[in-house]
């Protein structure tokens, strides 16, 4: 079987999925263009949705008293990329070096991902209750990514169990708030923490606000996936361009993420050799006040507690006080514990 890529990529801790939904607008050579954007932009995975408009919508509804074609099945259609694409995509990516994948919204959508072996399925929030397509994503034993915007917590454990019942044994949830674009302060980052409380199960975010700042909070909190909304032209038509970001901010974004990852990193030591350089100069230590003869008995008023770092720290004060000097000390010299009897 071949490689679907994440066994062999050296991947950060945390997992960036540059999500690029339909904003090919059905042009394979666009979408082509969108992989080469997350390469550039140092994302982990790129992701499409594979939308097949009766396996999402009503193909006819009720209007006017009349049964009307649906407008969004049509506008769903003029964007859609054949199936021969999707197979000539995955390779693109493959020859690129980024892991391919796709969220399904129907079980055709699900068979020809899963013919292109991608590292993970995604099903969007639409279908955290959908659970058919669950069990049946579940019975291909690939790794579930699965969004939980417009849900309960009890949506989630229902969705959950059906997953587990269906034999799924390796499971990601996100954190999503569907609301496009969302802004921060309505993200509700607390629900990371609630959701790996409550299932154990890793949880990353699913990020439809305007600005990286949700992110880096998402990576304080634990979450070991990211999902991001990109596209070539914020202006072009189609489903979700406008609250997506371009390359440049792609990148941008990404680079943040990083920059936050590192930060909450755990080093091997609380001080590093940058803070310990600081450390020796900005930290005081025990200095003679003036010239003490060998034999002095040290008072306070001998002692400079002041910078650079010495071999003694104030700490050490109440050791020194009292003590007898074995040989005689300079003004501004340091005191060491070796000078004392």
């Amino acid at each position: 079987m071949q490689s679907n890529g994440l066994e062999e990529q050296a991947v950060s801790a945390i997992h960036i999925i540059a999500e690029a939904g339909t904003n090919h607008g059905g042009n394979l050579e666009t979408a082509r263009k969108l992989v080469d954007a997350a390469v550039a932009a140092k994302a982990d995975s790129v992701k499409f949705q594979i939308i097949y408009p009766e396996g999402l919508y009503l193909t006819k509804v009720w209007q006017d008293g009349a049964l009307r074609d649906n407008p969004v099945v049509a506008a769903r259609r003029a964007q859609m990329l054949r199936d021969e694409d999707y197979v000539l995509l995955a390779a693109h990516a493959r020859d690129r070096g980024i892991p391919f994948s796709a969220s399904v919204f129907d079980e055709r959508g699900l068979n020809l991902l899963a013919s292109l072996d991608p590292p993970f399925i995604k099903i969007a929030s639409c279908d955290l209750n959908n659970h058919p397509l669950l069990a049946r994503a579940a019975a291909t034993g690939k790794r579930l990514v699965v969004s939980t915007g417009m849900s309960t917590l009890a949506d989630v454990d229902a969705s959950v169990e059906v997953l587990r019942r269906e034999g799924a044994r390796d499971v990601v949830l996100l954190h999503c708030v569907s609301v496009y674009p969302c802004p921060t302060e309505a993200m509700n980052l607390g629900f990371i923490d609630t959701l790996r409380a409550a299932f154990g199960l890793p949880v990353g975010f699913s990020d439809h606000s305007e600005s990286s700042v949700a992110a880096a909070i998402a990576v304080a909190k634990g979450a070991t996936w990211i999902e991001k909304h990109f596209t070539l032209d914020r202006k072009a038509e189609g489903f979700d361009h406008a609250y997506a970001m371009e390359p440049a901010q792609l990148a941008s974004y990404i680079a943040d993420v990083r920059a936050a990852e590192a930060a909450c990193a755990r080093p091997a030591s609380k001080l590093g050799d940058a803070e310990r350089t600081v450390m020796q100069r900005a930290r005081r230590g025990l200095y003679a006040a003036r010239d003490l003869p060998v034999g002095a008995a040290i008072t306070p008023e001998d002692v400079l507690v002041v910078r650079p770092e010495g071999p003694l720290a104030p700490p050490d004060l109440r050791h020194v006080v009292g003590c007898r000097l074995r040989r005689a000390l300079r003004a501004h010299e340091p005191i060491e514990l070796g000078q004392l009897g």
